[in-house]
């Protein structure tokens, strides 16, 4: 019995300290690439997702623009609208169908990306399409008229990723990481008192056992 209490613990331990681990694999450095993946839908049919090279990707704390470009999807006509969904970073979280060619709109779409994150871990991503800004397009003219040429292929969508830093302290976050901890430990020292008092409770039976196995109930009577 001693020797599975000695194997429980420190088993029960390792298992607290595992289940630290997914949030320090998922970490991120300021300058890291966080990884991206695109699906693409028209009509009912949807692409598999690829996974978006690194000079496209967000990275970690920085603010920045890109260019993805957009590849021609399978039986385009142009009479449909075109949508693409993104994963993002290792945490895969997902960005819901933009609407990009076809939104009965006559201005190019950029697609606003909006990330929070505190210290290493980033906490969520938001989007949504908006118009290219007239200066850009005047700094970048070749961008409207490739965009509406049916010819074109593959279309580039600006893609503007702003970092938004929130503070370190969760306290809700906090208290269900304290809340689990104290069950696991409590768990813990529950098995630990249980098996201990399994132990004294077996030596107490064996020596009322051997007691009473004495003659006179090994008890000496006085005349």
């Amino acid at each position: 019995m001693a020797a599975i209490r000695g194997n429980l613990v420190p088993s029960l331990l390792l298992m607290l300290m595992l289940l630290s681990l997914p949030s320090i694999s998922l970490a991120y450095k300021p300058g890291d690439i966080v990884p991206m993946s695109k699906m693409g839908q028209y009509h009912s049919s949807r692409t598999v997702w690829h996974d978006v090279i690194g000079r496209h990707c967000p990275i970690f704390a920085v603010n920045r623009e890109v260019l993805i470009p957009i590849p021609k999807p399978m039986g385009y006509t142009g009479a449909d609208p075109y949508k693409i969904s993104f994963q993002v970073g290792r945490e895969k979280f997902l960005i819901p169908w933009l609407l990009v060619i076809n939104r009965k709109s006559s201005e190019v779409p950029t697609i606003d990306v909006y990330m929070r994150y505190s210290g290493s871990d980033l906490h969520g991503v938001t989007a949504k399409v908006v118009d290219m800004p007239h200066h850009y397009v005047d700094i970048h003219p070749e961008i409207r008229k490739q965009f509406w040429d049916p010819q074109h292929w593959p279309k580039h969508i600006l893609v503007r990723y702003t970092w938004k830093e929130q503070s370190e302290i969760d306290v809700t976050s906090g208290f269900y990481v304290l809340f689990g901890s104290g069950l696991v430990m409590s768990f813990i020292l529950s098995i630990y008192v249980l098996q201990s008092s399994r132990e004294k409770l077996a030596r107490f039976v064996k020596e009322a056992v051997a007691e009473s196995s004495m003659p006179g109930g090994g008890v000496e009577k006085v005349e």
